[in-house]
């Protein structure tokens, strides 16, 4: 106890800036070791930290760690004095007392009753409560802690087995490795093979080449040899003359002059030319023989060239064995797991074959057993109608002794004509399709008794009846044979009753509803049958109070048949058309009739909801036009019927399951309307009102509903550059006011100044995109009618759909087009062609890249190709080269981009050949053109030739059917920033959906 105050009163007794030196300079320890949720209660009962610093220290976000929420306790208690030091150094002593030890060199067996007078002895007790506490909660964590480890052990050993059955799969995988790389290995073998053949072809060919230089070294030093003996004959004959010459002047000189000083000056000359015709031949061998080594250099040079051309070439082939390689495996792998899923879809189908098999057995028996009810009812109504016309027949004969009886002495004459009648109908086989449907009551008819002979004719029949089952009284079901006569009979019989009067089938409406009205079953009429040549109206229903003379017959009158997919034209007045049907669908489902109005000429033309408008034939103005509404927008079709006021002609059909099928659709809201096409916008338009969707020049949109609410605005969503999803939709103005917009758009743009213009053409948007289109052709987009007479000066014949143009060719807003997804790579063309030229250079070194070729053509090869389409684009050498279509698909089937140089007008010809190459526009501007100063001094062109080249292909590329990647100027700083740059957006515009446009046909 004398030892702990002596050490308790050493830490009092040390001044505050000792104390934190003391702790400061075992910070680093202090921080790792120490856990502030032990010391936080002790130090909050000694009254140096509140509960708000409390929360602060253990809680604050700030502190992501235990380390930094201690040195954040430490620089509390810091300002706190001398009392904060000693209760840390108290609560280190209690709870670390190893760190205690190392602070302040002191041992921790301390008197627990006293602590340095800060806390007071009964606050101690709830202090140890609060650790013991929070013991406890560590231990409970640990508790948790061991359980989680313990299923995270379970999940691992459960992860092993999977592993163990993943490295068995493995294995096989690996033994079908090593016997592919076996294979692998022997088609490498057989290249070392080729290759080893080919070095021995190359050792002939250099063997071949050293004789060469020995030869030509041998026939050099031939010349060489020929030349010296050239210019000893001349030096020869050079000395011959100045000897001549020298006794000539000998013999003019003899006599008294000085012969000493003329022979050493004869002599002198003599040197001076021997000397001068040594140093010129010397120099013409020394110029040979420097052609000859600059000769045999470019030669070397010429070699060594060759030989890196091998290797490189030898490198691509290595590259292109490895790539091939890769590929195989992966086939490997692909087709083991296509292998698979064929299996168990085999076992799939095997599996629904044999349920398939069960249900056709049960569809028999069920087919047997319905036949034998067939057959049970049928003769039990065979036998019903014989006793039915048993009971006619008696019933006719009572009526006529009940008439002879009432009859008068003078009624002879009329029971002659009467029993001449029957005869003239004639005997009638018992049908059971042409069965008569007799009444209620007696009063239904009556027949002569000449109906009786129709059981002998049944007699008569029924052994053939028997045979074919051809409308028989045997319980035998009907063959095929026998329905096919019996369809043949109807037929026949329908034509011969009917003949006469092709009126018979037209029913008035007021007299018909009585019908109806009257007996709903009703499907049969007495007609008189010697009024049927001279019937000109339709028949009366006769009344069941009268009785029927004999000369009445029992006709069926059966409705007109209608088949589904059969146009039938109907002629009525169609005044004001859309008043009396409302129609919806579109340009993908097709127009339908949704409403009729009741009582209207529509509806006495039996037009109903679900009838399908195919073609509308009016009289608009003076001539007659016609309309296709298969494949029009729902605006246009509006357009169309809204002019018919008067006489037309419409062309229908019944499509009852389309029509279910849009109205299901718009009943759930998965649609507005049958209306489903894509579209690219030519301007950019601001959505300035609610719900409208702001769009840019190049956005392709998704129209739904060209009759949206019914205004004159459509309905679309903005598609995905990378897929045809629908992102962000909303409204955007129908065609007639996108036109309008763009007029007013481009009246703008002309207005502007000169400066301000330049300004905005470098801008990232493009505002206005200038598309021409013909109306004479037919185009679905174009909603505008014009309510005025169409223009005289039109042709003869327009095209129906577009009877509504007054001018050839006008602006489009809109342009219809239609997306493709090529999986191959597809071809390049870079605007301009000059720095297109430069850049393909560059790309030809890199993988994936190839300049396509162009082909030499005769003339007939050529009208062939042209005749099928296959001429892209003429070689810019000239000549009879030509760029073809088997050239690119080449190249395309090999992966690779094929690089084109040719103009935007070929891109056309491409796509009828179903190629859709990338089109990157370069912008170019006069600090552009400075960059590229070097690179075009090598093609021998100027920067105002690539300027002027620049602006003109940039005004081709609005009229381009497709859409294009654009590089601004200042997104690069020189040809290799250029060559990325392009590779980025080439690789870019593989990866989306081209949309190209949809001429009109």
């Amino acid at each position: 106890m004398a030892e702990l105050r002596c050490t308790d009163s050493a830490l009092t007794a040390l001044d505050e800036e000792t104390l934190w030196e003391m702790m400061e300079s075992q910070r680093c320890k202090i921080v790792s070791s120490t856990c502030p949720s032990r010391l936080t209660p002790y130090l909050r009962q000694a009254r140096v930290l509140g509960q708000l610093d409390e929360e602060e220290v253990l809680h604050s976000p700030r502190f992501t760690n235990t380390a930094m929420r201690v040195g954040h306790l430490l620089d509390l208690l810091r300002t706190r004095g001398k009392n904060g030091a000693i209760a840390f150094l108290e609560s280190l002593k209690f709870h670390n007392p190893d760190v205690y030890t190392l602070v302040t060199g002191l041992q921790p067996d301390v008197d627990f009753s006293t602590f340095g007078g800060l806390m007071e002895t009964s606050k101690l007790t709830e202090c140890l409560a609060g650790a013991i506490g929070s013991l406890q909660e560590e231990l409970s964590q640990e508790k948790g802690q061991k359980e989680a480890l313990v299923q995270q052990c379970r999940r691992l050993q459960e992860r092993l087995g999977r592993a163990e059955a993943h490295a068995e799969g493995l294995r096989q995988l690996e033994a079908d490795h090593g016997r592919m790389k076996r294979e692998v290995s022997a088609h490498f073998h057989e290249v070392l093979k080729l290759k080893d053949e080919m070095l021995g072809l190359s050792l002939h060919y250099s063997n071949a080449l050293r004789e060469k230089e020995l030869a030509t070294t041998r026939c050099r030093s031939l010349q060489e040899e020929l030349y010296l003996m050239k210019q000893e004959l001349q030096r020869e004959r050079l000395s011959a003359s100045c000897e001549r010459e020298f006794r000539e002047r000998s013999l003019q000189v003899a006599g008294g002059l000085e012969p000493g000083a003329e022979l050493s000056r004869l002599k002198e000359e003599n040197e001076k030319l021997r000397s001068l015709t040594f140093s010129l031949a010397e120099k013409d061998i020394l110029e040979q023989s420097l052609d000859e080594a600059r000769e045999s250099k470019q030669e070397l040079v010429d070699r060594i060239h060759s030989l890196r051309e091998r290797a490189a070439a030898a490198e691509r082939q290595r590259k292109q064995y490895w790539e091939e390689k890769e590929q195989t495996l992966l086939q490997f792998q692909k087709t083991k797991v296509d292998c698979e899923i064929y299996k168990e879809k085999m076992s799939a189908l095997q599996s629904q074959v044999v349920e398939l098999q069960k249900e056709r057995d049960q569809a028999y028996s069920m087919r047997d057993a319905a036949q034998v009810e067939i057959s049970r009812s049928l003769t039990e109504k065979d036998a019903l109608r014989r006793k039915v016309f048993e009971l006619t027949d008696q019933v006719c004969d009572l009526r006529q002794q009940l008439r002879r009886r009432q009859a008068e002495p003078a009624q002879g004459p009329k029971q002659e004509a009467g029993a001449r009648e029957p005869c003239r109908r004639g005997k009638q086989r018992l049908m059971r399709t042409f069965a008569v449907c007799p009444r209620d009551d007696s009063d239904c008819s009556c027949l002569s008794s000449s109906e009786s002979q129709l059981w002998s004719d049944l007699s008569a029949t029924s052994s053939r009846e028997l045979a074919d089952s051809f409308r028989s009284s045997s319980p035998v079901p009907p063959s095929q044979q026998s329905l096919y006569k019996r369809t043949t009979e109807d037929f026949w019989e329908d034509t011969w009753s009917f003949s006469g009067s092709p009126e018979i089938l037209e029913v008035d409406g007021g007299a018909s509803s009585g019908a109806k009205a009257g007996n709903a079953d009703q499907d049969y009429e007495i007609v008189d049958r010697a009024d049927l040549p001279e019937a000109e109206s339709s028949p009366q229903p006769v009344s069941r109070d009268l009785c029927v003379s004999a000369s009445s017959v029992p006709v069926r009158q059966r409705p007109a048949r209608k088949t589904p997919s059969q146009v039938t034209v109907l002629a009525f007045q169609g005044d004001a058309l859309l008043e009396q049907i409302s129609i919806i669908g579109g340009n993908l489902t097709g127009i339908f009739i949704h409403r009729v109005t009741p009582g209207s000429a529509a509806d006495n033309m039996a037009l109903c909801p679900g009838t399908q408008i195919v073609m509308v034939d009016y009289q608009a103005t003076e001539p007659f036009f016609k309309a296709t509404l298969e494949g029009t927008t729902l605006e246009q079709a509006v357009g169309l019927l809204r002019r018919v006021n008067g006489f037309c002609c419409l062309s229908v059909k019944v499509n009852m399951e389309g029509y279910k099928r849009l109205v299901q659709d718009l009943e759930a809201k998965v649609a507005t309307s049958g209306d489903s096409f894509y579209i690219r916008v030519n301007l950019a338009m601001d959505g300035r009102a609610e719900g409208e969707l702001q769009v840019h020049c190049n956005d392709i949109l998704h129209v739904t509903d060209t009759l949206f609410q019914g205004r004159d605005c459509w309905h679309a969503s903005r598609v995905s550059p990378y897929s045809t999803k629908d992102a962000e939709h909303g409204t955007v103005p129908n065609y007639s006011r996108a036109q309008q917009l763009l007029v007013a758009l481009i009246q703008d743009m002309a207005q502007q100044s000169t400066a301000a213009r330049k300004q905005s053409s470098g801008g990232p948007q493009k505002l206005v995109r200038i598309v021409g289109v013909d109306r004479t052709k037919a185009s679905p987009l174009c909603s505008s009618f014009d309510e005025a007479p169409s223009d005289p000066c039109r042709p003869e014949e327009p095209s129906p759909g577009c009877f509504w143009a007054e001018s050839c060719v006008t602006l489009a807003p809109y342009t219809l087009v239609r997306p493709h997804r090529p999986r191959r790579p597809r071809p390049v063309l870079l605007v301009p062609r000059v720095v297109g030229k430069l850049l393909s250079e560059k790309l030809c070194l890199l993988q994936g890249f190839k300049k396509c070729p162009a082909e030499y053509l005769s003339q007939e090869e050529y009208d062939a190709s042209s005749q099928r389409g296959d001429i892209i684009q003429k070689e810019a050498s000239g000549g009879r080269y030509w760029v073809t279509r088997q050239a690119v698909e080449f190249l395309m089937e090999k992966n690779t981009h094929a690089l084109l140089d040719a103009r935007l007008d070929s891109v056309g010809a491409l796509h009828r050949a179903e190629i859709f190459p990338i089109i990157v526009h370069v912008s170019i501007n006069e600090k552009a053109a400075k960059r590229l100063k070097k690179a075009l001094q090598r093609l021998g062109t100027s920067e105002e030739q690539l300027l002027e080249a620049s602006r003109q292909e940039e005004a081709e590329l609005d009229r381009a059917p497709c859409l294009h990647s654009s590089l601004a100027p200042d997104g690069w700083s020189d040809l290799d920033a250029l060559l990325g740059c392009v590779r980025f957006a080439i690789a870019d515009e593989q990866k989306k959906v081209v949309w190209t446009e949809q001429r009109p046909r």
